[in-house]
């Protein structure tokens, strides 16, 4: 089973980006295996359609849930249609995450935490 994690880098060391769409890093993170890669959010600079992108590159990795900082409604929708349980309010290293994932610590979010484009600089 793989889950997501946004990230600031490319290691679990690295810290949990808050923002899903517009997060450099997306960690995908095998609980099976203990094995991860690391992924750029090639859509994270983009003037609108951040969350969507990232939604639709997250659901064609297979994964079963996605753990960030926050979900902005788009990007909520697209994972909650894909049937991918979504995780907000993590903070940390991804290492944590993982980990608090993995003991049964977090709990699935149920709506969307922060507005449309969160993470351009307008509203956060």
């Amino acid at each position: 089973m793989k889950i997501c994690i946004t990230s600031t880098g490319t290691s679990l060391d690295s810290n949990v980006d808050p923002r899903f769409g517009r997060c450099p890093y997306f960690i995908i993170y095998d609980l099976d295996s203990g094995d991860f890669e690391s992924i750029e959010n090639a859509g994270r600079g983009a003037m609108g359609g951040a969350g969507i992108q990232a939604g639709q590159l997250i659901a064609s990795k297979n994964v079963e849930a996605v753990l960030t900082g926050n979900f902005g409604p788009n990007a909520f929708r697209v994972l909650q249609t894909a049937g991918i349980k979504t995780i907000s309010g993590i903070s940390g290293t991804v290492r944590d995450a993982v980990e608090k994932y993995k003991s049964g610590q977090l709990n699935s979010t149920s709506a969307p935490d922060v507005g449309s484009h969160y993470g351009m600089g307008r509203n956060n």
